[in-house]
C-alpha cells in the first residue's frame, strides 16, 4: 500500500562521513609573541564538509599535492578528539605548508577530483538574463571563488514532464537544464549525489555581482 511505501522508503543521510573533505576558509596567525601559546599558532579555519578526523590523521593538501598529519583540532569550546560535518574546526598541521583561502584539505587515499570542466544541473533564477552558450558567470564553489564559461547546454528539462529538450538554445527563469562549464581555474569537487557541499555551485552575473542560478555537479572531465 501507499502507506506502507512511505513508512519504509530508504531516505539517506544527506551528510556524508565517509569522504573527509575540508575546504580552507580561513588562515588564523594571531602573531602574539607575549602569548606563549600563540607565539607560532598556525590554523587553518573552515566547516567540514564530509567525513571525520582525528589528531594523528594523515591528510593531503591541495592543490600542491604535500602530505602531512593532524596535531590538534580547536573548537570554540577548546581542543577536540575528533571533528565531522558540520562543525567548524580549526586544524593544526605538523608541517608548514603554504594553504591559504580556497585550498582544500582531505585524505591522501580519498580525494576530490580536480578538474576545470564540469557538467552541472543549472536550476536558472533571473528573469533579467537569460543562460545561454558563451555566458561568462563567476563561480562560487565551497569557499573557492572562480570565472566560468558556459561551453554548452546539452537540453532543458521539461519539470512536468520530465521531457529533456536537447534543441534548447538557453534557460530562462526558473528553467532547469544541464550544461558544461569551463572555469578559469580548478576546483576540488564530487559529484552531488555524493557530497551536497563540495558538489554544489552558486553562479553569480559577472556583471551585477548578483546571484542568478544554482548547479549540482553530475559529472566533471
Amino acid at each position: 500500500s501507499l502507506v506502507h511505501q512511505l513508512e519504509h522508503v530508504h531516505t539517506p543521510a544527506d551528510r556524508n562521513l565517509i569522504d573527509f573533505r575540508f575546504p580552507v576558509q580561513y588562515v588564523i596567525r594571531p602573531h602574539q609573541a607575549t602569548d606563549p601559546q600563540l607565539h607560532d599558532y598556525r590554523g587553518y579555519a573552515g566547516q567540514v564538509a564530509g567525513g571525520v578526523l582525528k589528531p594523528g590523521d594523515e591528510v593531503m593538501h591541495l592543490p600542491s599535492g604535500l602530505t602531512t598529519t593532524i596535531s590538534r583540532i580547536d573548537t570554540a569550546a577548546g581542543p577536540a578528539d575528533e571533528a565531522f560535518a558540520p562543525m567548524s574546526v580549526t586544524l593544526l598541521l605538523a608541517d608548514d605548508l603554504d594553504i591559504s583561502r580556497g585550498d582544500m584539505i582531505c585524505r591522501p587515499n580519498n580525494q576530490p577530483q580536480v578538474t576545470q570542466d564540469v557538467d552541472a544541473m543549472v536550476c536558472w533564477m533571473s528573469d533579467s538574463v537569460s543562460l545561454t552558450p558563451r555566458s561568462r558567470l563567476i563561480v562560487k564553489h565551497t569557499t573557492r571563488t572562480v570565472k566560468a564559461l558556459v561551453r554548452d547546454i546539452s537540453y532543458r528539462l521539461d519539470i512536468n514532464t520530465l521531457h529533456r529538450d536537447e534543441s534548447a538554445a538557453r534557460l530562462g527563469l526558473n528553467e532547469i537544464g544541464r550544461v558544461t562549464l569551463r572555469l578559469t581555474q580548478p576546483v576540488f569537487c564530487d559529484p552531488y549525489a555524493r557530497n551536497r557541499h563540495t558538489g554544489g555551485l552558486i553562479l553569480i552575473d559577472e556583471t551585477t555581482s548578483a546571484t542568478v542560478g544554482a548547479a549540482m555537479i553530475t559529472d566533471v572531465a
